[in-house]
């Protein structure tokens, strides 16, 4: 039998030409990302751009350098094991459904709300940028302690809640809100689109062979730019703005200590966010190992954890993570070379300025096609993933992101004062008032997600008691506004602290969940525990 013999870096190319196919695809899908994290900072909730360029982009970027840097150490590492010259890094980039989560859930409304509290732009900018930085900070020692227990989460969370949850966020934050996005420029976007789904999709085969997202991309610029000079895109096309030059070092800083305690009424996002990284990085090391790359779950974590880590204290507001598409990027050819190359030119564009150039220069309507496709990949994922007879329990896991979704385009309740939020319980004919209901079920709701998803998954399985165990789990978040918060920013609080009309409401949403207990407890003593009800 012919042994493997291990080789040496020296054996092992840095580059192949099919990295840079491989290159392509993962800086179009980091500038994605980060054009969406700048036009819904700048563009919805008015935030200084200045601040975005040269404070949040250069820390984030960093993060990303150093990320895909460990990540092309750790690849000729497995090859020199294995033997294997074929051996593909590991992809390394910001994380879409947390980043736009983040901007829209957190760090717009947060600039907004420091306003209304009395504070200047310039002070409330800080303060967000502040808030997002000790965000990143969290979430990277959350993930740090997580990734020796990344096993243990996945063995006690059913895949239904931890693949539900975070297609939830994909479906209606990275799909139908960058989807509208597109529509606003019809002819470009959808075209752009279209060219992400006949070639990721429906495995369509480009011209000379190259990746579909850059194609994508192709198509969408030259379309804006030529109609648009035209004047055939109306309104939906502007001139380009000017070229500057911005010169940022992503130096550390102390500043994130400052934004720490701002951090507390968001934690019911933040360390939701943070655990799904970690469970997606298990995933996708098990998809890499599945492709022909072994690498180490527990090191892969790790790099990731303290990527984003460094990048919150360096001013980063996005956190890394390893993407889904190792295998992708193996089928093209790429090997570890792609992932060095660009590493070095996304970081380098965030401290020269010409990455947010860029996000500048290219309508969203031109990169915005990936985001839908990652959605639908990761949408489709959390059914394929999963057992077949728990599809329905991933389902029932999305209606709280869609209340959260509706929240954000009916106007975000975080502007709405508790005043009246009690005006609009006091109001109600029947119960709790339509609005309130949205905004309270949409509060946490990554949380609620994976609870929902849960108890579904145990009454599918026929346990019952199981089932209202984790019901009263959810009565018990519930309670302190972990999930269900009825205050208008999501905040936590002590349910005897709050007013009276407030008070009430958190009490009912609690009760519901005690109620359903109750109900699943006599299921459990009339028919007994039992096991699963299908194979």
């Amino acid at each position: 039998m012919r042994r493997t013999v291990p080789q040496t870096t020296r054996n092992i190319p840095l580059f192949v030409s099919a990295d840079f196919n491989g290159f392509l695809g993962l800086l179009v899908d980091n500038l994605s990302v980060m054009a969406f994290l700048a036009t819904a900072l700048i563009g919805i909730f008015g935030f200084p751009a200045d601040l975005v360029y040269t404070r949040m982009f250069p820390g984030t970027t960093l993060g990303i350098l150093l990320g895909n840097l460990a990540y092309t150490v750790m690849a000729r590492r497995v090859a020199r094991r294995t033997g294997k010259t074929d051996t593909t890094a590991m992809p390394l980039g910001v994380d879409a459904p947390t980043t736009i989560g983040l901007a829209l859930l957190v760090l717009g409304p947060a600039f907004l709300s420091y306003k209304q509290a009395g504070m200047d732009e310039h002070a409330a900018a800080i303060a967000t940028w502040q808030l997002g930085m000790a965000s990143l900070v969290v979430m990277g020692v959350f993930k740090t302690v997580l990734s020796f227990f990344g096993a243990m989460v996945q063995r006690h969370v059913p895949r239904a809640g931890l693949l539900g949850s975070i297609a939830g966020i994909a479906l209606v934050l990275m799909g139908f809100l960058p989807l509208v996005e597109i529509m606003k420029v019809p002819v470009v976007g959808f075209a752009g689109l279209g060219v992400v789904l006949y070639a990721l999709v429906a495995r369509g085969h480009m011209p000379w062979n190259l990746p579909g997202v850059l194609v994508a991309f192709v198509v969408g610029v030259l379309l804006y730019e030529g109609l648009g000079a035209l004047g055939w895109l109306g309104h939906g096309y502007h001139m380009p703005a000017a070229w500057q030059w911005r010169f940022a070092l992503p130096w550390p800083t102390l500043e994130w200590l400052h934004g720490l305690p701002l951090t507390v009424p968001y934690l019911s996002l933040i360390l939701p966010f943070g655990l799904l990284m970690v469970v997606g990085g298990i995933n996708v090391t098990e998809s890499a190992k599945a492709a022909g790359d072994d690498y180490n779950t527990r090191d892969i974590l790790l790099v990731e954890a303290l990527a984003t880590l460094i990048a919150g204290i360096c001013g980063g507001v996005a956190q890394t993570t390893p993407y889904i598409g190792q295998p992708a990027y193996r089928a093209m050819g790429a090997r570890t070379g792609y992932t060095l190359l660009a590493g070095i030119v996304i970081g380098l564009g965030g401290v020269f300025g010409y990455l947010s150039n860029l996000v500048e220069m290219l309508p969203l309507a031109v990169l915005a096609p990936i985001l839908i496709f990652v959605a639908i990949g990761i949408t489709a994922q959390a059914f394929e993933a999963t057992p077949v007879r728990h599809a329905a329990a991933v389902v029932f896991s999305f209606f709280p992101a869609i209340a959260r979704m509706v929240a954000i385009k009916l106007g975000d309740p975080t502007y709405v004062s508790p005043e009246h939020f009690n005006a609009l319980y006091n109001d109600a004919t029947q119960g709790v008032s339509e609005l309130a209901v949205i905004s309270v079920l949409g509060n946490g709701f990554i949380i609620t997600s994976m609870v929902w998803a849960s108890f579904v998954v145990a009454m599918i399985e026929n346990r019952p008691r199981q089932a209202a165990w984790i019901a009263l789990l959810g009565g018990a978040l519930t309670l302190f506004g972990v999930i269900h918060s009825v205050m208008p920013a999501g905040n936590l609080y002590l349910p005897w602290a709050l007013a009276p009309a407030l008070r009430s409401m958190a009490l009912q949403f609690a009760g519901a969940y005690l109620a359903l207990a109750a109900v699943l407890l006599l299921f459990s003593l009339w028919r007994g525990e039992r096991g699963p009800a299908h194979n």
